[in-house]
């Protein structure tokens, strides 16, 4: 780092994103794209004629794409916010919801990024363990009176909370904001969407990037009351309004359209991780009862360290996370058939020479 990063930066421990080598051709399961292209929709909205208006600024208020979210999910566009990825609402969130008088609270194995927030932002936070079975005790967040951040389901380990679940955490903190983080929720989890219209305190995050196959185009959106969209869009309106640009949000619009599409792409991909289940498991792998579009697995062979690397070696991108609570697993995104019999055949290469 520089000389010039002023001292409350210096000690940040930031998110590091899944690798993107580029020395070898690999089959990528690491950081839970969709195998999937977007639909014949999107690439039409991507005209020649609309690359031509880049020189205009994009909508501000994203109305059009607000508006046919707000039909998709039932709810008024009043209640919808847009933003640059999910992170950034999440982001936004921290600053918005969270301080040294306001701690939050989220568990200790989750998306790494909400460490980070309370960090960056320096906000008081309380990381809560997961119970032995890795899931999440409702009884840690009921009444708790923090911010609550709770990723549904929970990332990297798949599980999910019903909605509840998610309700009695909700109902029981009524002064202060829960964030549900539902980057995963169309892979077999239930939406707390409808939970918004009975209680203003709730805050449902979802992307684009998983389940709509846009991860490069980095668009995110929230439902919640009123008053808290009102609040994200004061931090929005303060940093930058132009935070979506206007291809990304012609591609979303295309995508609200085509919704059928995506959805069916999930259930492909629902498939072929009961299908995956079942082959690691013939394996000897260990796994969680994933409801997302990756698995947390292990194996009583191999290491988890080194069965990211000699995957890796062998072409193959896994996750491995250095946490020792979970560094026996890999986590292992969910691709198309083939590129998941690519992993089996390496799988099964390495399992020998054990």
């Amino acid at each position: 780092m520089s000389k010039f990063l002023i001292n409350k930066y210096q000690s940040l421990d930031v998110y590091t994103p899944g690798e993107q080598p580029k020395d070898m051709e690999y089959v990528k399961l690491n950081t839970n794209e969709s195998p999937y292209p977007p639909s014949d929709g999107v690439l039409r909205a991507i005209s020649d004629e609309e690359v031509s208006k880049l020189n205009l600024y994009p909508d501000p208020e994203c109305r059009e794409l607000r508006e046919k979210i707000a039909s998709l999910y039932s709810v008024n566009a009043e209640n919808v916010f847009l933003s640059n990825g999910s992170d950034d609402i999440l982001n936004f969130s921290f600053m918005a919801f969270c301080s040294d008088e306001r701690e939050a609270v989220f568990p200790n194995i989750s998306y790494g990024f909400y460490k980070v927030f309370g960090d960056l932002h320096r906000v008081s936070y309380n990381e809560i363990p997961l119970k032995d079975d890795f899931t999440i005790d409702v009884n840690d967040y009921v009444n708790v009176g923090k911010t609550v951040v709770i990723a549904n389901p929970n990332a990297p380990t798949g599980l999910a909370l019903s909605c509840d679940e998610i309700e009695r955490i909700v109902s029981s903190n009524p002064d202060n904001v829960v964030v549900i983080d539902e980057a995963y929720i169309d892979f077999g989890g239930k939406t707390c969407v409808a939970l918004t219209k009975k209680y203003d305190n709730l805050l449902v995050v979802q992307t684009f990037s998983k389940s709509r196959s846009m991860a490069g185009a980095r668009l995110g959106f929230a439902v919640g009351s009123k008053a808290l969209i009102d609040d994200l869009n004061r931090i929005k309106y303060s940093t930058n309004p132009y935070n979506i640009n206007r291809l990304t949000l012609l591609a979303g619009s295309a995508a609200i359209d085509e919704n059928d599409y995506y959805m069916d792409c999930c259930m492909k991909i629902m498939k072929t991780r009961e299908y995956t289940k079942k082959k690691l498991k013939e394996l000897g792998f260990t796994y969680l009862d994933s409801m997302t579009n990756f698995i947390f697995a292990r194996s009583d062979k191999i290491s988890g360290e080194d069965y990211y690397k000699k995957l890796k070696a062998n072409g193959v991108l896994v996750r491995h996370f250095s946490n020792p609570a979970i560094s026996d697993y890999v986590r292992i995104t969910v691709g198309t058939d083939e590129q998941m019999n690519k992993l089996f055949e390496v799988t099964e290469k390495l399992l020998s020479e054990c």
